[in-house]
């Protein structure tokens, strides 16, 4: 697909829209700000419930997965027991957690993923993916269905389910999602935060980037929004299935 080109200008006109531009990107950083500080204001939930976690060194409570730190981000990695592989947007999510994780780190923040499968299931798609970052199982806990991201057949058959803070239709067994806990020096832990929906982008720094681009996220006739979205070790094969298809049309 060729970009459709946009009027053609002088640099001086160009540089008199984009100081327009840029007084509206300004105006959303300022918002984003005030967003953030009131963020950062809500009040917290004590966490009583004794959540248990398999991790390869072996059962470990929440207070466990901070590894000493005072502040913990989980992201809600969509990979079900009997699943074979994770979601391909969660994994378009991961693709960004490796970098981050020791900047995270250097910041009070222990950067964790947690998904419903068993660990060997998990560490078996992790080692295909060539992550690094720390991922553990809560199967057999409460934890995903208490943070609204994953749901029981029963739940599923009623048609609606409660996800982002909203009682909707949803898809599937498990939902996307980024919860935020504290540690006190008691060792006490608190629900901060937690984000649903396109709230998860703020994950995504490749849409970020596509964003600078002038095509975009290049969504708008998708059938749904990440229809694009691959594992990346499977973007070879989509382009050759696309290239041998495009051959016999």
């Amino acid at each position: 697909m060729s970009t459709a080109l946009q009027p053609v200008v002088s640099r001086e006109r160009w540089i008199a829209q984009r100081q327009q531009l840029l007084a509206r990107e300004k105006e959303l950083t300022r918002l984003e700000d005030q967003i953030a500080s009131e963020r950062r204001a809500l009040p917290w939930v004590r966490i009583d419930k004794d959540y248990v976690f398999d991790t390869p060194e072996g059962p470990r409570k929440l207070a466990e997965l901070f590894h000493g730190r005072r502040q913990l981000l989980v992201q809600h990695f969509m990979l079900g027991p009997d699943w074979e592989q994770g979601c391909p947007s969660c994994s378009f999510m991961s693709d960004h957690l490796d970098g981050m994780a020791p900047h995270l780190a250097a910041r009070d923040l222990t950067l964790v993923v947690v998904s419903r499968a068993p660990l060997a299931q998990i560490e078996r798609f992790r080692r295909r993916m060539g992550w690094q970052f720390r991922w553990v199982s809560s199967h057999g806990s409460d934890f995903n269905t208490d943070f609204g991201v994953s749901f029981t057949p029963l739940q599923l058959a009623q048609g609606k389910v409660t996800y982002n803070y909203t009682l909707q239709a949803f898809p599937a067994e498990e939902a996307p999602g980024i919860s935020v806990f504290a540690r006190n020096d008691a060792g006490e832990v608190f629900h901060t935060y937690s984000t649903y929906g396109r709230g998860v982008e703020v994950m995504m720094g490749t849409y970020r980037l596509l964003d600078l681009a002038p095509r975009g996220r290049d969504e708008a006739n998708a059938a749904y929004t990440m229809d694009w979205v691959r594992h990346h070790d499977r973007y070879a094969t989509a382009q050759a299935d696309a290239s041998c298809c495009g051959a016999h049309a």
